[in-house]
């Protein structure tokens, strides 16, 4: 894999940079050589953000996190990644999309197992300004997010819009 690593708001060390090489080509396992990583590392208020972007034919695999310090951040994001690519697996062996990006070992990779084990492990609060579902639809695609939840400036009830696979947008909203 090629790494491009960037960073905001502040420089990125060596040290830093080469740990996160590091972790992150553990999934070198998973894809050709010629796919390419983007990593984005930034600090805003004492969080430490890290965004890893791999752009294969026609999709993208994403992940960001946030977390008190950068070396905790970069162990998070891996380990979604690695979630991902094996919760999407047999979509992509299924469909024969986008194999081409990937080695044998990775669309041969036997999933595990894990029954009964749903855990949260994180939970966020925002505020929420009102606004209408246009406006949301605009937020969700800026946020490049699957979904947006946010408040009805007409009903002043809580509404998500979503993105649909046909690339079209869904709202739902409580049963008054």
């Amino acid at each position: 894999m090629r790494y491009t690593v960037t960073g905001k708001n502040f420089e990125v060390t060596e040290a830093l940079k080469d740990i996160a090489v590091a972790k992150i080509s553990k999934m070198e396992k998973f894809f050709n050589t010629e796919t390419s990583a983007i990593i984005t590392m930034s600090v805003d208020k004492k969080v430490h953000k890290i965004e890893v972007t791999i752009p294969i034919k026609g999709s993208v695999i994403r992940a960001e996190e946030h977390e008190e310090t950068m070396y905790a951040a970069i162990d998070l994001v891996v380990d979604k990644l690695e979630r991902q690519l094996i919760k999407h697996r047999s979509k992509i062996v299924d469909r024969h999309r986008h194999s081409d990006a990937f080695k044998n070992t990775y669309l041969d990779y036997e999933e595990e197992e894990e029954e009964g084990k749903l855990e949260i492990v994180r939970s966020k609060r925002f505020a929420m300004k009102p606004m209408d579902a246009e406006e949301a639809c605009m937020e969700l695609e800026l946020l490049g997010h699957d979904f947006f939840v946010f408040r009805s400036s007409e009903t002043d009830e809580v509404n998500v819009v979503y993105k649909r696979k046909n690339g079209t947008f869904g709202l739902i909203e409580p049963e008054i």
